[in-house]
């Protein structure tokens, strides 16, 4: 096999000033980098100091919940507000930031080979995925995330914590809007609350400030910075122009059908006001979308509405954010297809441009990659729990899609169940960036066999 086609590939070159070099497949290195991450959380959460009374939360429990925060999932097998200590939790939140913010830093790098010269055919692959004309632009790109993450996460901390600061010493709520704001931004669900946002659910301020954070962490850096940028609606790219109006339509979609199923159902919306409702419909529409907190008890929802979260959770959020699931790109683009498809159209169209077959089959490969590693995980859950199957597949798909929106079952599952959640996290993380660089770095064959006619549907 040819050194460049080697998963580790050594330049030998005796030229002067020329260094050995290990050379991993970018995807190698996110999966290590990632890896190594958990490990050192895990460490950390371990430690008796992390845990509440100086007591370990246990290694397994630790090895759980680092590979929750690094993925900025969200999912608990603890009560983290009582079992984690003040240092526990910073550790947890300080996971969330780094696997936030880490995962669209190291896409950035790894888009680059992480350092070394990129060919034009990687160049002009790096260029397409995020939206810029040229490289040093992407270059700088790592920066402008890391600017655009901590102005966001500030704004919202100081808000929340003049707000809060009315009931609690500033001290207090200072912390607690750190660590909402950062969760929140990062598309992770965990939460300084017992009850996640419950007993904030009918707080207009609490509730807008936070779904707007997630929004603004879910949509994509190339959006962000593309609308910062232009600023005019007609100068935004097409693609900025379809995420947002997908993104909005998706969290209108949802608060329409969780309002009208849940308003009558007094274990959910039934007993609040109009107001209430709207803002509790509004929470869930939005954290369905790989954020996770929760501001009613979703134990309690109608079937209906928890499949509409299940597929919410699924599609996800925008590409190059720090939300999962296939994205909403994906989604949209598919749409397109079908579309095309009924009209008798040649091409795919978006926004006046022609989607290439290329992406269209990346979509494709995507969404059938993720279907199938759901599949198989709920199969294995409903051979080591004898639970509903509607929570089994809700767990399941809140972990894939790193939402970490919880039916109350992740504590209570066995070790054979939880390990299942732990690879679906981390795959549900990485996954797609895994198989956009697969398919990046295909060999191209010179053989063409003879079409022939494969009847479907």
């Amino acid at each position: 096999m040819a050194e460049r086609d080697n998963l580790f590939a050594f330049d030998r070159s005796n030229r002067p000033g020329r260094h050995v070099a290990l050379k991993a497949s970018p995807p190698l290195i996110l999966a290590g980098g990632f890896i190594i991450l958990i490990l050192l959380g895990s460490v950390l959460l371990a430690l008796p100091a992390a845990g509440a009374a100086s007591r370990s939360i246990g290694t397994f429990n630790a090895f759980f919940m680092a590979t929750s925060a690094v993925t900025v999932t969200g999912l608990s097998v603890i009560d983290t507000v009582h079992a984690l200590s003040g240092f526990g939790k910073v550790v947890l939140l300080v996971l969330v930031q780094l696997g936030g913010l880490g995962f669209v830093t190291f896409a950035i790098l790894t888009a680059l080979a992480m350092g070394r010269k990129l060919s034009l055919h990687e160049q002009a692959l790096a260029l397409e995925a995020f939206n810029q004309t040229s490289v040093s632009r992407i270059r700088r790109t790592a920066v402008i995330v890391v600017k655009t993450t901590l102005l966001i996460e500030v704004c919202a901390a100081l808000i929340l914590a003049v707000w809060w600061s009315r009931e609690l010493p500033f001290g207090t709520a200072l912390k607690q809007g750190i660590f909402h704001a950062i969760t929140a931004f990062n598309n992770s669900g965990f939460s300084w609350f017992e009850d996640s946002l419950a007993p904030y659910a009918g707080d207009a301020i609490i509730i807008l400030v936070i779904t707007s954070v997630i929004i603004l962490g879910g949509i994509g850096f190339s959006v962000l910075h593309d609308t910062l940028q232009k600023r005019q609606w007609q100068r935004l790219s097409p693609y900025t122009r379809v995420i947002i109006l997908a993104t909005l339509a998706l969290n209108l979609f949802g608060f329409i059908i969780i309002w009208t199923l849940e308003s009558s159902n007094p274990a959910t919306l039934g007993t609040m006001s109009v107001s209430d409702q709207a803002l509790a419909a509004w929470m869930q529409s939005v954290t369905a979308r790989t954020a996770g907190f929760t501001s009613i008890d979703i134990t309690q929802l109608h079937d209906s509405t928890t499949l509409i979260l299940i597929m919410l959770m699924f599609i996800g959020g925008g590409s190059l954010s720090t939300a999962s699931g296939i994205k909403v790109g994906t989604f949209v683009v598919l749409l397109a297809a079908m579309w095309s498809f009924i009209r008798h159209r040649r091409d795919v169209q978006l926004m006046k441009r022609r989607i290439a077959p290329e992406t269209v089959q990346k979509a494709l490969a995507l969404v059938m990659v993720t279907t199938l590693f759901a599949f198989g995980a709920v199969f294995l859950l409903t051979l080591f729990e004898q639970r509903p199957f509607i929570d089994l597949l809700f767990e399941t798909i809140s972990a894939l899609s790193t939402t970490g929106m919880s039916r109350n079952l992740t504590p209570e599952l066995s070790t054979a169940s939880k390990i299942v959640l732990i690879v679906v996290m981390f795959a549900g993380r990485i996954g797609p960036l895994t198989l956009v660089y697969s398919l990046a770095t295909r060999q191209h064959s010179r053989v063409r066999y003879p079409a022939a006619e494969f009847p479907v549907g």
